[in-house]
């Protein structure tokens, strides 16, 4: 991909104060004209890239200007091959550009920087699952949102839609677009769409659009759709951590007494929550409301039938 070889040529100038077209073309293993054509695209896009003709010439950047990128410290620059590094899952074009800026980084930092990409290995499938892959059309629904065009949509059983893509989330594995439609902002999730086509029309983009700040948002409205029912809890004190770790932020603590722990806990539905406790058996008293704890009697009952011998 052409723009992890421009970063990386860019890096390569900063390390070394001034490269040939042969020695960047060496590095980044593309042939000289190549390089040649990275250099000349860097200065036409601004940036104070400049040649020197001549023995000893090459290109440099003037009065030795830098970027962020290449102004990691120790500790960012092992923080980010820790995240990204060789050994985790990073895309094939990932992983080549960061074994480039890894040439790129000072002496001092390499050894550790190296050091962290080897030090992780992520593994995303849980026991006894396959490892899940993102959905085929991940790939050109990204590339639609970052060319700014409108995709046609076909979601689910649902008729055709035209959308303007506005970014992808991948939340555990599954994967959502949110775009703009006719009928206002939606979320779609990528494994329920049926199909998707790219046209050459341009998508509209608001101008203050954080993709990070609207799903916020719209987890927090999931979050909230998923409490709408609450269970007051008893629990011992040693068993609480568990039960916290089960229903993470669906969990808070009401009060703790000797032993015990008290917390209300949260689901969408009085047979959800229910359900969910039931497994827990004794070691977890329902004290109300009288909803769930009919709901627990019902299971109960049902059991009782099913396996009375």
């Amino acid at each position: 991909m052409r723009a992890d070889r421009l970063v990386a040529a860019l890096l390569l100038l900063q390390a070394r104060g001034r490269v040939t077209a042969a020695d960047l073309a060496d590095e980044l293993e593309v042939s000289v004209a190549t390089a040649r054509r990275d250099l000349e695209a860097l200065s036409a896009a601004g940036i104070p890239v400049y040649p020197q003709p001549g023995r000893g010439g090459g290109w440099s950047l003037v009065g030795g200007a830098r970027t962020d990128l290449s102004g990691l410290n120790a500790a960012e620059a092992q923080a980010l091959f820790v995240l990204l590094g060789p050994a985790s899952s990073a895309a094939p074009e990932l992983t080549s550009a960061l074994r480039k800026l890894v040439r790129a980084l000072p002496a001092t930092f390499r050894a550790d920087a190296e050091a962290a990409a080897a030090a992780v290995v992520s593994d995303p499938a849980r026991w006894g699952e396959r490892s899940r892959e993102p959905p085929e059309l991940v790939e050109p629904l990204q590339n639609a949102t970052v060319r700014r065009l409108k995709v046609r949509l076909t979601y689910g059983g649902s008729a055709e839609r035209l959308v303007d893509p506005l970014g992808l989330v991948d939340k555990d594995g599954i994967w959502y677009l949110i775009a703009d439609t006719g009928a206002g902002r939606r979320t779609f999730r990528v494994d329920r769409i049926a199909a998707a086509t790219t046209t050459e029309q341009p998508a509209e983009r608001p101008a203050d659009f954080d993709l990070a700040a609207e799903w916020a948002r719209i987890a927090a409205e999931v979050e909230q759709r998923r409490s709408l029912v609450s269970a007051v809890v008893l629990v011992d004190a040693e068993l609480f951590p568990v039960l916290r770790k089960r229903f993470g932020r669906h969990c808070e603590v009401v009060e703790r007494t000797a032993g015990h722990v008290r917390a209300r806990v949260t689901a969408h539905l009085a047979r959800s929550l229910a359900e969910q406790l039931a497994g827990w058996g004794s070691a977890v008293e329902v004290l109300e409301p009288d909803s769930v704890r009919r709901e627990l009697a019902r299971i109960g009952r049902d059991l009782t039938e099913r396996y009375a011998t």
